[in-house]
């Protein structure tokens, strides 16, 4: 200290850093003694819509579920605790103890998505014996009531409330629609698909059946609207359990008519030969010599020789088609320009997705004319060195339906706001002419040949004219270097009626062991399939069955709606005695139409459990 500061200066200075050491203390207490003010932003949560057949019924639709969340550090009595979640939650004590015990993150889940039922008895547990350090978080999920019906057109909905599979994932923005700051620019749109339950239903039993009497190792049915496009049937086995989903197998999942490319085979021959009439390298009157093999020589020495099933003689293109001739397939396709067959097929679609709704669709392999040995024009016109999926073989066969005309597949077919307004509707699109009608009309003729004195015989329904062609596909080696002796892919198509088009069916068995013979394992099914199709769809056959009826109908006694432990029949239960169900806080009611209950979801004998969702569909 000394004079050049002054003693009260000093004074002065310290007396200011004290107030200011007050001042910040005082609000520093304040601060930690006064509640904070905390601006929660809310989570916004969009009902996802519901995933619907084409008549309304529920293959997907949103719910409740629970996952029981663990703090391990707070719960006072591990061994205890085991003990008491293992009996209602179904987890050996020994694995919970464990997880509990467990080093690492101090957060786990030891159970997600558990039912209502389930999460009843975990609150009775933990209050009864005032267990710490669990808690039960309320998550949307998705409950797929068909299970594995139609299971790869439907999809599965991943934890995270985005679609991973199917419909699920390639309409995800219309089922949910996105966050924006605003909100959600939409309420989940409700999606209606063009596949027919009850039909899926009957040709997946058909399907299956094959599956195990084949002993193949897969199975493909596409049945189609041949007027529309629209998808009517979408069946690959095996298929996955969408309830069961995370435990299914890769072969399960895999959605094999859209992404499984494979050589077709014999069936291939009726857009080969589509195709040669349309360019005018063969004709319906033109005759080929089949002597057993197709064979072609280059600079004097044999290059190419195809084998046939037998020395058909003369032959002409019904009957290459009826007798699935490749000796006189060869022939035909021999006068073709490389550029124009290549140009034809693909206008027909092969190389190119069908861009249906579905996702990771295959394109197939078909190599531009430039890459073409000698050998490929004949051996891609009998069905080899290209390959395909089974979409594309429907979609090719709509323009032989509609006199040349393509059209585009679909499984949409409307969609609905939650209020049931109608947003989008199906029309049926053309992607152009492809083909001329005269030679549309013939394979379709020479095709109903095949089913009634060729190779499609045990395809024939009898009463309903049908349009047919079988094929038996060696597979490539899976080692490289040409085609296995023992697995093959057995196919049939059948178009009906044959004169006026209203279906097309399509089935490839995968490797099947014994039998592979397309007319002889393949064709029987189309068959089965065409007349469960033709009963389901009320198509008019010859030998239509005949009810006689009194006309008179007995009416049962009304009595109002009361849900007891589980859900009743409701199916023809009229509007205004729905009115009780109304009064209930513990359950939702949806309704839509007007009338007599028709579709109800859950269905009967579903046990009755709180925040459950009930759909009704009147008409």
């Amino acid at each position: 200290m000394n004079d050049f500061i002054p003693r009260h200066r000093l004074a002065f200075l310290a007396l200011c850093a004290a107030v200011l050491t007050l001042g910040l203390l005082v609000k520093y207490g304040s601060a930690m003694l006064t509640p904070r003010e905390e601006s929660i932003q809310p989570r916004i949560l969009v009902e996802r819509g519901s995933i619907l057949d084409r008549n309304g019924k529920i293959l997907a639709v949103q719910t409740t579920l629970y996952n029981i969340a663990v703090t391990r550090s707070a719960i006072p009595n591990k061994p205890l605790c085991a003990n008491l979640l293992s009996a209602v939650i179904s987890i050996p004590e020994e694995e919970i103890l464990d997880l509990l015990d467990r080093e690492g993150s101090d957060f786990l889940y030891l159970k997600k998505k558990i039912s209502e039922s389930e999460k009843v008895a975990v609150v009775d547990v933990i209050e009864k014996n005032r267990l710490r350090g669990i808690r039960l978080e309320s998550v949307q999920s998705r409950t797929y009531p068909e299970n594995d019906l139609a299971s790869h057109v439907v999809g599965f909905l991943g934890d995270d409330g985005h679609g991973l599979t199917g419909v699920e994932y390639s309409f995800q923005d219309i089922l949910s629609a996105p966050i924006t700051d605003k909100g959600p620019a939409h309420e989940g749109y409700n999606v209606m698909l063009t596949i027919d339950n009850a039909l899926q239903y009957e040709l997946s039993k058909i399907s299956s059946e094959t599956m195990k009497e084949t002993k193949a190792e897969a199975v493909m049915m596409v049945v189609a609207d041949a007027k529309t496009g629209e998808i009517l049937a979408y069946i690959s086995e095996p298929s996955a359990n969408l309830n069961e989903y995370t435990t299914s197998t890769p072969s399960q999942r895999v959605d094999r008519p859209a992404l499984y490319a494979y050589e077709p085979g014999s069936v291939f021959k009726i857009f080969s030969t589509a195709a040669l009439l349309d360019l005018g390298s063969t004709a319906d009157e033109r005759e080929y010599l089949c002597d057993g093999g197709y064979s072609l020589e280059s600079e004097g020495r044999e290059t190419i020789h195809i084998k046939c099933l037998s020395k058909h003689g003369r032959v002409r293109p019904r009957d290459v088609i009826r007798l699935s001739c490749n000796d006189g397939m060869g022939q035909m396709a021999e006068r073709a320009s490389s550029r124009d067959f290549e140009a034809k097929l693909r206008a027909l679609g092969f190389g190119s997705k069908t861009n249906i709704e579905l996702p990771g669709e295959t394109t197939g392999i078909f190599a531009s004319t430039d890459q073409w040995s000698i050998r490929s024009k004949p051996t891609i016109a009998i069905g080899q060195e290209i390959s395909v999926s089974a979409l594309q073989m429907v979609e090719a066969a709509t323009a032989l339906a509609n006199q040349g005309e393509l059209l585009k597949l679909t499984i949409l077919s409307r969609l609905y706001t939650r209020d049931g307004l109608l947003v989008y509707e199906h029309k049926r699109t053309s992607l152009g002419k492809v083909l001329d009608s005269t030679s549309a009309q013939l394979v379709l003729s020479y095709m109903q040949s095949t089913s009634e004195s060729g190779t499609g015989t045990k395809a024939s329904v009898g009463d309903v004219p049908m349009a047919v062609k079988t094929g038996t596909a060696q597979m490539m080696n899976a080692s490289g270097g040409g085609y296995s002796d023992k697995d093959f892919i057995s196919s049939c198509i059948g178009i009906f009626p044959a004169h006026d088009p209203q279906i097309i069916v399509y089935l490839a068995i995968i490797k099947p062991v014994g039998e592979t013979y397309g007319g002889r394992i393949a064709a029987p099914v189309i068959s089965r399939a065409a007349n469960i199709i033709i009963d389901s769809l009320g198509m008019g056959r010859a030998q239509a069955t005949s009810v006689k009826h009194t006309g008179l109908v007995a009416v049962p006694k009304s009595e109002k709606v009361l849900l007891g432990s589980t859900m009743p029949d409701l199916t023809g239960v009229p509007k205004r005695l729905l009115s009780p169900l109304f009064s209930r806080t513990d359950i939702s009611i949806k309704i839509s139409g007007n009338g007599y209950v028709v579709e109800q979801f859950p269905p009967p004998g579903t046990p009755v459990e709180k925040g459950m969702i009930i759909e009704l569909r009147l008409e």
